[in-house]
């Protein structure tokens, strides 16, 4: 059954083993399957809407006797059609406007990478709607020589972002304008990553060579970057009816850490959902205490964390002395929004940024560890807000059991192409991350959380964990 406000324990005995995932002809590494993209729009729309319409069916009927606590709901006003026009359907004309439904670049004025090279994003256009999905993109982190250079458990795109960045992320699941998307028609911002700080630093630092060479200079500027996104979408887009923040890994906790200022930042926003892939605030009293203390000294992220505290009325010192605070205090600021996190139990990525630096004596069974007691305690968080949700499947091997709302990348090409939703399942309720966001933004459906149980004969093999342990 779904999992309702009750003790954690006794729902695992209602979680059954799901049956092991197709076994694939051939894989695709993380690298190799970028170059499907231009294939990929070909065969996004194979699943027709028929057939999602009976999935979501029988979705709904399985979760029918639940009777969760219910949030104030929250009803998204007038039509779902653009009150602005933003982008032309013809391409040949000789418009201002960028074309619909392609990314645009833009380069705000003074947005920095961790070089000091310019910073850009991208922006996709729906002619038909005024709902926005703002993602967050995914990149590790950095806080010292080795890492903000490139090293191991670095950071993404410290020399900048390509022109064609989008080439490599359009179609993950939730940016394909596709029917098996739930938001497919949305318009679509995509804040992209270089500054190795989640999102959220203000700190210009200097990590001296350990080899003796020269030191290296970095921008830690996620915060004022994302602020110039946020400057650039409020002229766009006075009348949201649904807004969605998400992102993954470390776009994941961008997502959660700058929601606050995205939504109140759009005044015409009127029904907020969040949407935290893989990348939880976990709470400083737990395993993460280690890492907090290290990122808030790195980044500055004093700035961020006494910006964020005055947005959502509380006092600066509880972020300050507790990360996970941000979870409860977004709930209670917006009451009607609907806020939800997901992640795998065996998640064998964010949670080596979390821990392998700070513990390193620990196993990878230790890690697993530190990350589920860390888990359990901020799903005990969202248990006592009725706006807040958690998915959290048990494994996946593709990318390391990291970020569930990414395609499958290491089944086989057709898999990958036809079945982005794979492997986000708990099995045992028929349902995957897809529903459950299509849940999510539905605010007339009651809001409700799922874990799934340890799964025999699931997990990481020798190979696979070792590789993990050199990869991420």
């Amino acid at each position: 059954m779904v999992r309702q406000r009750m003790p954690r324990d006794s729902q695992h005995h209602m979680l059954t083993a799901r049956p092991s995932l197709c076994a694939p002809q051939s894989r695709l590494t993380q690298h190799t399957w970028l170059a499907l993209i231009t294939a990929l729009w070909a065969c996004a729309t194979t699943a027709s809407a028929s057939d999602l319409e009976l999935q979501e069916a029988a979705f709904a009927s399985a979760v029918a006797d639940a009777a969760p606590v219910a949030a104030p709901a929250c009803s998204p006003r007038g039509s779902l059609f653009a009150t602005k026009a933003r982008c032309t359907l013809d391409v040949t004309a000789n418009s201002r406007l960028p074309v619909c439904f392609t990314w645009s670049k833009v380069e705000p004025q003074g947005g920095v990478c961790g070089d000091g090279s310019p910073y850009k994003f991208f922006v996709n256009y729906s002619p038909t709607s005024d709902n926005l999905i703002v993602m967050f993109e995914p990149g590790g982190a950095c806080w010292d020589f080795e890492s903000c250079t490139g090293g191991e458990r670095g950071a993404a795109n410290p020399h900048g972002i390509p022109n064609d960045h989008m080439f490599k992320y359009e179609f993950l699941n939730l940016l394909r304008r596709a029917p098996d998307n739930p938001v497919a028609d949305w318009n679509m911002v995509f804040v992209s990553y270089c500054t190795g700080d989640i999102h959220a630093g203000n700190k210009l630092a200097t990590y001296p060579d350990p080899a003796g060479g020269p030191a290296l200079t970095f921008h830690h500027a996620g915060l004022a970057d994302t602020q110039k996104v946020i400057e650039y979408l409020q002229p766009l887009f006075p009348r949201v009816p649904q807004l969605l923040v998400t992102g993954c890994s470390a776009g994941g906790i961008g997502a959660l850490q700058n929601y606050a200022a995205v939504r109140t930042s759009l005044p015409g926003a009127q029904c907020g959902y969040l949407l935290n892939d893989s990348g939880p605030a976990f709470h400083s009293d737990g395993p993460s205490k280690p890492v907090h203390t290290k990122i808030r000294e790195a980044w500055n992220l004093d700035t961020y964390l006494e910006r964020t505290a005055t947005t959502l009325g509380i006092d600066a010192a509880q972020l300050q002395q507790d990360f996970g605070v941000i979870n409860t205090a977004l709930a209670d600021r917006f009451p009607s929004d609907r806020l939800a996190f997901t992640a795998y139990r065996m998640d064998f990525n964010y949670s080596l940024y979390e821990y392998q630096r700070f513990y390193p004596d620990a196993t990878g069974d230790d890690i697993h560890g530190l990350w589920w007691h860390d888990m359990q305690s901020l799903m005990q968080s969202y248990d006592s807000r009725p706006n807040l949700a958690y998915f959290v499947p048990y494994f996946r091997s593709d990318n390391c059991s990291h970020c569930v709302s990414i395609p499958p990348l290491g089944h086989d090409t057709q898999t990958v192409l036809t079945k982005p939703w794979l492997g986000s399942e708990i099995q045992a309720q028929n349902i995957n991350l897809r529903q459950f966001t299509t849940r999510l933004l539905d605010d007339k459906r009651p809001l409700q959380s799922y874990v799934e149980a340890p799964v025999e004969g699931e997990g990481f093999t020798q190979e696979q964990s070792s590789k993990c342990l050199r990869t991420n």
